[in-house]
Formats: structure tokens, C-alpha cells, sequence
């Protein structure tokens, strides 16, 4: 290998993106490698998260039909109850100008977004991905079989959202690919209502947080959390790392954030 194309392939390590030049790295080398770029970029603060306005930094570029989907249903819901794009905007809490690209399909939104329209237009998260969710009866169940998902995907993470048939559910499963080698895959880390649990299927994932020092995770690890304390997951494995993430929905009451955990 010649010392340009060794140059090569350490700046693309170094920028979180895989390519043919990329050397395999032990995973915990790369862990201590995101940490130490972590400690030095990402040291959490207060006020630093709150200055960010996560709602306009993601894709604007032309996205995949099942964003347009996802964008037109977005549209449909919105008209079906003759709210203008201001008023809606108000209600979910994101900007127009998000809200805009979100029904054009210009954006593929995060999960943050997502459960932002949901709430304000009163919807399913299942019926932006086209089911029909029925609703609350006693003895319910929703069978999802292996890939047959409704699939998401924003930077870093490529969702499957299971059970999207059932209607007010107290919890919202998905099997995600994290992609993401690195925080430069993140505008904004996510901050939403709710608790979360994270459970490692394959590979090995870093889970950072507004309060605790990165958390490293291998198949078999879990963590639960509280989804409104700012957090990101890149895989730590030289392959994309698949996980369980269930996050409750938004509407659950919460117990009190904390702001003063110690860090662990």
C-alpha cells in the first residue's frame, strides 16, 4: 500500500465512512478511538444541547419512495383534519420549514420527528408507513414476521418498525441497523418523551448520553433509559450492529427529569 492510499484510508476512518481502503480495526480499539473523539468534541453541557435546533440538519436532498410515502401520509393526515402547514407546525412542535420538506419528501425524519407528528396530529406512527391499526380490544396481539417491517431509515440508523398494525400501544418495538461508526453521523442527538430499552443483537454498540459517560454494549447487553436525556448508538464492530430498541410512546406520563446525575 502506498503512503497515499495508507492516507487515504485513514481519513476515511477518521470521518466515519467505509470504504474499499478501510483496514479492519479491533472493535475495542475503535470504542477507544470514538470515546477519546467523544471526550473532545461531545463533552455534554446544558446549555450546548439546548442551543441546537435539531428540527432543520437532516436530509434535504431527494429521498427513497418510502419517504415520499411517508411524506404524503404525513400531508393526508394533516389536510384530513383542515389544518394549515402553520397551525400543524404548532401542534407537532417542529418547524414549517421541517414539516415542509417532511411532506415533499426532501427529509427523512428521525424518530424525534416522527413522534412529534404523531402526537400533534393525533395518529398512529403505523399509519405514516400505509397500516391500518386496529384498535384497543381485550386479548390483542400483532404477529410481525422476520423482515416484513415497515421499514424507515434516517443517518445512522435503518429502522424496522414491528407491530404497526395494533393501535395505542404502550410500547413501540423496532429492530434497527446502526450504520453509524461514529457521532459525525449525527446533526443533533435524540431527545424525546418517553423511556427506552436497548437490547444488542449482533456486534457491538457505544451508547453516548447528555449525563453518563459512553456506555459500551456487546450482543446479549441492554440498557434502559430515559429518552428525554439527549443520546446517540454507533456501532463499535467493524460490521453495522443490529439491536432491539423499544421506546414507550409518547403519551405515557413521566416521572420528573433529572439534570444533576452523576455521571458512572
Amino acid at each position: 500500500m502506498t503512503q497515499d492510499t495508507r492516507a487515504m484510508s485513514k481519513h476515511r476512518v477518521s470521518n466515519g465512512k467505509i470504504g474499499s481502503t478501510r483496514q479492519p480495526h479491533a472493535s475495542t480499539d475503535r470504542a477507544d478511538r470514538i470515546e477519546c473523539y467523544y471526550r473532545k468534541h461531545h463533552t455534554p453541557t446544558k446549555a450546548s444541547f439546548q442551543a441546537v435546533d435539531p428540527m432543520d440538519t437532516h436530509l434535504t436532498k431527494p429521498a427513497d419512495p418510502s419517504t415520499t410515502d411517508l411524506g404524503r401520509r404525513v400531508r393526508a393526515a394533516r389536510q384530513a383534519q383542515d389544518l394549515t402547514l402553520e397551525t400543524a407546525s404548532r401542534l407537532c412542535g417542529v418547524s414549517r420549514s421541517t414539516l415542509s420538506k417532511v411532506e415533499n419528501g426532501l427529509m427523512s425524519p428521525t424518530f424525534d420527528v416522527l413522534q412529534k407528528i404523531v402526537l400533534g396530529l393525533k395518529i398512529e406512527i403505523g399509519e405514516l408507513f400505509g397500516s391500518t391499526p386496529k384498535v384497543s380490544a381485550s386479548g390483542r396481539r400483532a404477529l410481525t414476521r422476520k423482515n416484513e417491517g415497515q421499514r424507515h431509515a434516517y443517518r445512522g440508523y435503518q429502522m424496522e418498525l414491528l407491530a404497526t398494525d395494533l393501535a395505542h400501544k404502550a410500547m413501540l418495538p423496532f429492530r434497527i441497523r446502526i450504520s453509524a461508526h461514529t457521532l459525525d453521523a449525527f446533526d443533533d442527538w435524540g431527545r424525546h418523551e418517553g423511556e427506552e430499552f436497548l437490547y444488542v443483537i449482533s456486534g457491538s454498540v457505544c451508547l453516548y448520553s447528555e449525563l453518563y459517560a459512553p456506555t459500551h454494549l456487546n450482543a446479549g447487553d441492554s440498557l434502559y433509559f430515559d429518552s428525554r436525556t439527549g443520546h446517540a448508538a454507533v456501532s463499535t464492530s467493524d460490521e453495522d450492529a443490529e439491536v432491539l430498541w423499544m421506546a414507550t410512546s409518547a403519551d405515557i406520563p413521566q416521572v420528573p427529569a433529572t439534570t444533576d446525575s452523576p455521571k458512572k
